[in-house]
């Protein structure tokens, strides 16, 4: 417990399912967020992730690919470290170190709490857990502001950049001052996704711990 302690970071932003893909629609940033959440029931996706420090610059850099399902059902597979999943399986929210043997696992209601993905997890109004606001054009991409309502939250906010008919990137800022950064490519709009990816069952021997 006290490995995954140290990296606050990394536990916080993999429980942070990425919004992916939405129609491009008129009504900037908005309006194409809200495209994206009536209309994916399903996505892959590869990523690459990096975590920004403010007094260090890019301190971590991973790579992976990413599968939804909705509602609250997600997985990152990550390239490197192997081995390693973080998988919502609509009741707990496990993070998994096979090289390890160790598997660490929360409540999703719990472990969604005050994120991003508290939007995908159930059907809710945007308005009502986030203040939302256009942030215009910049960089090639339309932006769009989410500042969480809940104080517990640990995302001070997060910026969505829509490229064409894509989410280009998604920018999380947390408490510890640290920005970790996604994106996307080789996008797949509702795919027919295997429901074992959304499994876990601990192989003998795994250690299981309660974040």
């Amino acid at each position: 417990m006290n490995r995954l302690r140290r990296r606050p970071g990394r536990w916080l932003c993999v429980l942070t399912l990425c919004l992916a893909a939405a129609p491009a629609l008129a009504g900037g940033g908005k309006g194409r967020l809200d495209a994206f959440l009536g209309s994916i029931q399903s996505l892959q996706a590869r990523f690459e992730q990096s975590l920004h420090d403010s007094s260090q610059g890019i301190t971590r850099e991973l790579r992976g690919t990413f599968y939804l399902q909705r509602p609250g059902k997600f997985r990152w597979e990550y390239a490197e470290p192997k081995d390693q999943i973080v998988l919502a399986d609509g009741r707990t929210v496990w993070l998994v170190e096979g090289d390890l043997r160790q598997a660490y696992h929360k409540a999703q209601s719990e472990a969604l709490k005050g994120t991003p993905a508290l939007l995908l997890a159930e059907k809710l109004r945007l308005e009502d857990h986030f203040a939302i606001s256009d942030e215009g054009a910049a960089q090639g991409m339309e932006w769009v502001r989410l500042i969480p309502r809940d104080p517990d939250s640990q995302f001070v906010e997060v910026l969505l950049g829509f490229a064409g008919n894509d989410l280009g990137r998604m920018d999380l800022a947390d408490k510890f001052g640290q920005v970790t950064r996604f994106s996307f490519s080789e996008l797949r709009r509702n795919p027919t996704l295997d429901p074992k990816l959304f499994v876990y069952t601990p192989p003998p021997g795994t250690q299981l711990f309660e974040h």
